[in-house]
């Protein structure tokens, strides 16, 4: 169900420290489990990805806290920090100590990201143990959830809903065909492994579901979930 019409794409900067799709590469082929990717993700993707904070968190006139997790080369956190209005804030968890340093930098040579310095805070390390200290009107989670065990999925899932403030929303993808891909490819135990997963997913998604929308224009192509606390 395509619950959102894709935004148009904001520009990109004619130079970033942030987005290079090199440095993207580099750490895809270091930590696999962790990036997951091959390339950071499309315009396309950020934009839908932050829709909720665009369309509804901005509405409320109050300032809104917001939360990105798995922030790689930083495209969704551009996205993100050209939505926040003077009180607002983002929060950028990554667990990559070299995407840190690629973030950091950019906050202050990307124009958007430097833009908006003074209310993004980089927190390095794992979303299951970096305190967080208050709570969210939106979380963008950019985690590779089918490279993660159904339990580490289950308690990266809570802690996002634990931290969102009541209707908040929560946005996250999942690249299309990666289960046929897996069959074809791994072992049983793997492909098992993927299909609990996908289980964990989908429970989640039938408690807190709002449905899910398709971005065509994203190597590869993904599926983005998007789903809301009570």
């Amino acid at each position: 169900m395509n619950v959102t019409p894709t935004p148009a794409p904001p520009a990109a900067p004619a130079t970033s420290t942030a987005t290079g799709p090199v440095r993207f590469l580099r750490e895809a082929a270091r930590t696999p489990h962790t990036t997951g990717a091959v390339a950071a993700s499309s315009p396309w993707l950020a934009a839908r990805l932050t829709a909720p904070l665009a369309r509804e968190v901005r509405r409320s006139g109050r300032p809104a806290a917001v939360l990105e997790v798995g922030a790689g080369t930083g495209p969704v956190t551009r996205a993100l920090a050209g939505l926040l209005r003077p009180a607002d804030h983002l929060d950028v968890v990554e667990i990559n100590p070299r995407f840190v340093a690629a973030l950091e930098g950019a906050l202050r040579t990307d124009v958007t990201l430097a833009a908006a310095a003074d209310r993004i805070r980089i927190l390095p390390g794992s979303i299951t143990e970096v305190p967080l200290d208050r709570r969210y009107d939106a979380v963008v989670s950019g985690l590779p959830f089918t490279n993660f065990e159904p339990g580490e999925v289950r308690t990266i899932l809570d802690r996002y809903l634990s931290v969102l403030r009541p209707g908040g929303h929560l946005t996250y993808f999942a690249y299309l065909g990666t289960a046929p891909a897996r069959a074809l490819l791994a072992g049983r135990s793997e492909a098992a492994r993927h299909r609990a997963v996908a289980g964990v997913l989908a429970e989640y998604g039938q408690r807190y579901g709002q449905g899910r929308s398709t971005v065509w224009r994203n190597l590869p192509p993904a599926y983005v979930h998007h789903l809301r606390a009570p």
